[in-house]
C-alpha cells in the first residue's frame, strides 16, 4: 500500500537504520534526463542497455499489492515485453501475519517457479480468502505450480527461504520502504507514484535515453 497510514507494520520500528541519500531531489545526477515522478537514491545502478530492471516490494497480504499485480503488472508486461524485467521482493509489512507465504515464494523461486507461485499466493489469499497456509494447503498450491511437494517441503525446512526473507527486509530498510507496493527501477530510481502512466513514462524515458547514446 502506498500511504504511510496503510500497511505500515513493523517497518516503523526499523527505519531508525535510515538510508543515506534517499532524500536526494528528483532528477539529480544520472537520472536528470528522465521523465515522471521519482526520487533518485544513492545506490548502484543495475541498468543494462535496452532493458529496465524493476523491483516490486510487495506484501502478499496487502490488497493494494494484489491490485497492482492484477492490473498494473500485465499492462507493463504488455507495453514493454522483454525490455522490462520484473522481480517481486517479498516484503512483510502487515503485522500479525505468518511468514509462510513469503517463505513459499522464496522456495518456489529457487525451484524455478517464482512467478507462478506469486500469482497463486495472491489469488489464494485475496480471492479464495485462505490465509493459513498449512502443509495440506501448501501441497495443493505446490502441485498447482508444477513442483514436487516433498522436495518443496525439504527446501522450506532448510531455513534458506526464511533467511532470504530476512535479506529482503534488510534491502527494504536500505531503500527506506514504508509502504507496499513500492517500485525501484534499475536499482536507484524510486517511483514516487505507482500509477501505471507514471511507471510507463519513467520506463520509456530510461529506454529512450539508451537509444540516444
Amino acid at each position: 500500500m502506498r500511504q504511510r497510514t496503510e500497511c505500515i507494520g513493523w517497518v516503523a520500528g526499523l527505519v531508525l537504520v535510515g538510508f543515506l541519500g534517499l532524500g536526494a531531489a528528483p532528477g539529480t545526477g544520472a537520472a536528470t534526463a528522465l521523465k515522471g515522478k521519482f526520487t533518485e537514491v544513492k545506490e548502484p545502478s543495475t541498468h543494462s542497455p535496452g532493458k529496465v530492471k524493476m523491483l516490486e516490494f510487495a506484501d502478499f497480504y496487502c490488497p493494494h499489492c494484489h491490485m497492482f499485480e492484477e492490473r498494473t503488472v500485465p499492462l507493463l508486461e504488455k507495453e514493454f515485453g522483454d525490455r522490462l524485467e520484473i522481480t517481486l521482493v517479498g516484503f512483510p509489512i502487515i503485522p500479525g501475519k505468518l511468514p509462510t507465504a513469503f517463505d513459499m515464494y522464496e522456495q518456489a523461486k529457487v525451484m524455478g517457479k517464482g512467478p507462478e507461485m506469486r500469482r497463486v499466493l495472491f489469488r489464494t489469499i485475496h480471492k479464495d480468502k485462505v490465509q493459513i497456509l498449512d502443509r495440506t494447503i501448501r501441497a495443493m498450491l505446490v502441485k498447482e505450480v508444477g513442483l514436487d511437494p516433498a522436495a518443496f517441503e525439504a527446501g522450506m525446512a532448510s531455513g534458506k527461504p526464511a533467511r532470504a526473507v530476512e535479506e529482503n527486509k534488510k534491502l527494504g530498510q536500505r531503500y527506506n520502504i514504508e509502504g507496499t507496493p513500492t517500485i525501484i527501477l534499475d536499482g536507484n530510481i524510486k517511483a514516487d507514484s505507482i500509477d501505471p502512466e507514471n511507471l510507463k513514462l519513467l520506463i520509456h524515458s530510461i529506454l529512450d535515453r539508451d537509444a540516444k547514446r
